[in-house]
């Protein structure tokens, strides 16, 4: 309800803090002096939106000059809401906000709407000094969407490996030699279905070639069948170390658990990352961001959905170059000056660059002339690749706020010998 409404209220700046809950969420709107306007819980619902609004409206709020809403988290449905009607929303982290409280109290007391007024008055005294969500385009928040449940899915599927290989070598290391110098070992599709037929040495050791044959095609193998089948014969028969039989029964029953659990992740990978490569094809930057060395298309969907397509959000290169990590940060105090790596960062978005500069190794002379610089500079082979992935991106500023494709002779100028000069 409103507390301390003003008559003239479009002359009044207001500002609007909500602490999120799963359930409902604390509201509180103040005034440039810090007075508190209004308060109210609401819920986490269509019905607690319209309260919010109204409220807002009955607080001076106008499509002219929307209210700006600090807030603790950038998802969710309230915070898509609250973007839809175009004011700006300043997501801001539940760290900082408890730092911010100790400046209002010193007794650590703590409750829903005193941090609803923090934030609100974090938006009145240091609205500058925070960020509020980008105004990205629909398509470019649904790039992000599929192209970090891809990451995500990616990560599950390394994790699924990592826990079925460690299952295998408990009592069948003979599987994971047969499969350890193909790439993607027992990822690999004919990996899981021979696996999923034979999930024991025993059984492993009763297929035919015939057998391993008809496994092969199943997998979708097209070539050298016969061979690899007569390959993998010779290794399962080998003479290996044994578990007792009960034991290595009741291991195939957990391998076929973790088995299933690792097919899901592989599906789940491929088909975010189909999804994802689909939608990256239809946004305008997607041309500009392939046409890069090393930046392909699920590479360059994940880059464009951490970074957006909202120009204004890093108008200098150097700000992209923070936000990604790569640009090092410097402490220095007194005589002492220290040049470090930055930590603070976001980590989609260094993984996706370091992917992007390993790759660029391989299909661009002048980002492999940089790394060499580096690495003969006295550079590990991460700094070195951080770098790289700091040029790139001040490259990709560049060709995105310009509308340009990437040219390897304007990103890595062949050098110029310097000019020799005569004393009169």
């Amino acid at each position: 309800m409103p507390i301390n409404q003003r008559k003239e209220k479009h002359h009044v700046a207001i500002f609007c803090g909500v602490d999120w809950a799963e359930d409902h969420h604390d509201v509180a709107v103040v005034d440039e002096q810090g007075a508190l306007l209004a308060r109210q819980r609401i819920g986490d619902d269509s019905a607690g939106l319209r309260v919010l609004l109204q409220l807002l409206a009955e607080c001076g709020d106008s499509s002219d000059e929307p209210v700006s809403v600090a807030i603790e988290t950038p998802r969710g449905l309230l915070v898509a809401c609250l973007r839809s009607t175009g004011r700006k929303v300043y997501p801001i982290n539940p760290m900082a906000v408890a730092r911010y409280r100790d400046r209002y109290t010193v007794s650590r007391k703590k409750s829903d709407h005193g941090d609803a007024v923090v934030l609100a008055n974090i938006l009145r005294t240091d609205m500058t000094a925070h960020r509020p969500l980008p105004a990205d385009t629909d398509l470019a928040q649904a790039i992000a969407v599929l192209a970090r449940a891809q990451q995500d899915a990616v990560w599950d599927r390394t994790q699924a490996h990592n826990k079925l290989r460690s299952q295998l070598r408990l009592y069948y290391p003979a599987f994971l030699q047969a499969f350890a110098s193909l790439r993607d070992g027992i990822m690999r599709p004919e990996a899981r279905v021979i696996l999923a037929a034979a999930p024991t040495p025993a059984e492993a050791a009763k297929l035919t070639k015939s057998q391993l044959a008809a496994l092969l095609r199943r997998a979708g193998r097209k070539r050298g069948i016969d061979t690899e089948a007569a390959r993998l014969r010779q290794l399962l028969r080998a003479e290996q170390m044994r578990q007792l039989p009960p034991v290595e029964q009741a291991m195939g029953t957990q391998t076929m658990a973790l088995l299933r659990a690792l097919d899901t992740a592989c599906t789940n990978a491929d088909a975010l990352a189909e999804a994802a490569g689909e939608a990256f094809d239809r946004h305008p930057d997607a041309e500009i961001i392939t046409s890069f060395a090393g930046l392909g298309r699920l590479t360059g969907a994940r880059v464009l959905a951490e970074i957006g397509d909202d120009r204004s959000r890093f108008a200098e290169a150097r700000t992209l170059k923070a936000y990604a990590g790569s640009a090092p940060i410097t402490r220095a105090s007194g005589k002492s000056h220290v040049v470090l790596h930055r930590r603070v960062k976001n980590q989609r978005l260094a993984n996706a660059g370091y992917l992007w500069a390993f790759s660029a190794l391989s299909h661009s002379p002048g980002a492999r002339a940089h790394y060499d610089r580096r690495r003969a500079a006295g550079d590990a082979h991460a700094a070195a690749l951080r770098h790289l992935t700091n040029r790139l991106l001040g490259c990709l500023h560049h060709c995105l706020k310009n509308g340009q494709h990437y040219s390897e002779a304007v990103a890595f100028p062949a050098a110029t010998p310097k000019r020799l000069t005569l004393a009169a």
